[in-house]
């Protein structure tokens, strides 16, 4: 985990592997929790986005792939925010109808019946846990746009994925909002360029 100084007051940029995501889900207090974790850090939700999300949402393209419909986007043209369909990952798929059934969660009611506040909350109670539960305190730095973050940059950087792919599925609406999670490599992709070159 690697933390950056912000220039606002208390406020810092976590960049998150996967394996700490996967700490962050062993420390969820709920399966509620555990999914507002995974509809962040896997399928690039806002804290604002992940109460609307609900089942009749998710669709299936002729591929055999699964979408997860965001009925209203973060607003950057000040129309009210628009519509997207989000990768939705196979696994992240099984677990929320996991999550419905045992919940019983009606078709058009939302998996995550909190305000954008309370789904912040419920990440920083997790990362306060898994701090407890792993001995790291950095991850009481971690904060909800720190799990989309994490999703960008394992699409980008990780998979090297098209980046106007990724602005499509993750809301992003140009190419300057994605660029800091570009510029920024994970650890694993450091440990493979040194391993290809001989460094003294």
């Amino acid at each position: 985990m690697r933390i950056e100084a912000t220039k606002a007051d208390n406020e810092t940029k976590v960049w998150l592997t996967d394996s700490e995501i996967e700490d962050l889900r062993r420390a969820a207090a709920s399966y509620r929790d555990d999914v507002i974790i995974q509809l962040g850090a896997y399928v690039g939700l806002r804290a604002f986005e992940i109460p609307q999300v609900t089942p009749s949402g998710i669709s299936t393209t002729d591929s055999g792939q699964y979408r997860l419909r965001v009925p209203r986007g973060k607003d950057t043209t000040g129309s009210g925010g628009k519509p997207r369909d989000a990768y939705l990952p196979p696994a992240v798929e099984r677990d929320l109808q996991q999550f419905q059934n045992a919940e019983n969660i009606a078709p058009n009611d939302p998996f995550v019946e909190l305000t954008e506040r309370g789904v912040r909350a419920a990440v920083k109670r997790t990362a306060e846990a898994a701090a407890e539960r792993t001995g790291n305190d950095d991850f009481e730095h971690i904060s909800s746009h720190d799990l989309r973050r994490r999703f960008a940059q394992r699409l980008l950087v990780d998979e090297d994925l098209n980046p106007r792919i990724v602005m499509q599925v993750g809301g992003w609406d140009s190419f300057a909002a994605i660029e800091p999670y570009l510029n920024s490599p994970t650890e694993g992709v450091v440990d493979d360029e040194f391993a290809s070159v001989d460094v003294v």
